[in-house]
């Protein structure tokens, strides 16, 4: 293979990838050394396709339930393309914690075996 056919097929399959998420979740991938743009779901279509514009872009990592606010002409069009490929991701289920009280109640349940009633 020559060399120049080598390093057109390596351009066309590296890439960079890019986040689309809520800023909740931006620390996360900031841990991952990946630069997440964050988006409210009114404004995930135009995020996206900024994001799919931008050089060397391979995939994009969107939060689902910005995918499905970008749903529309922008996601048609950008999924009829082989590259960027967009990747949806669940996010996170942020649920209630128990109270203080709840929370020493379990622990003095778990530690002596058997549950306790604070006053």
């Amino acid at each position: 293979m020559s060399p120049s056919a080598d390093s057109g097929r390596s351009a066309r399959t590296t890439g960079l990838v890019r986040v689309l998420c809520d800023p909740a979740v931006e620390p996360g991938f900031a841990l991952a050394s990946l630069r997440a743009r964050t988006a409210a779901p009114g404004g995930a279509a135009g995020a996206l396709e900024e994001l799919a514009e931008e050089p060397r872009t391979g995939v994009i990592l969107v939060q689902s339930d910005l995918y499905d606010a970008a749903a529309g002409p922008v996601l048609r069009r950008l999924e009829r393309q082989t590259i960027p490929v967009i990747l949806p991701f669940p996010g996170p289920r942020w649920t209630a914690r128990p109270s203080a009280e709840e929370y020493v109640v379990e622990l003095l349940r778990r530690a002596i075996g058997y549950r306790v009633r604070l006053r």
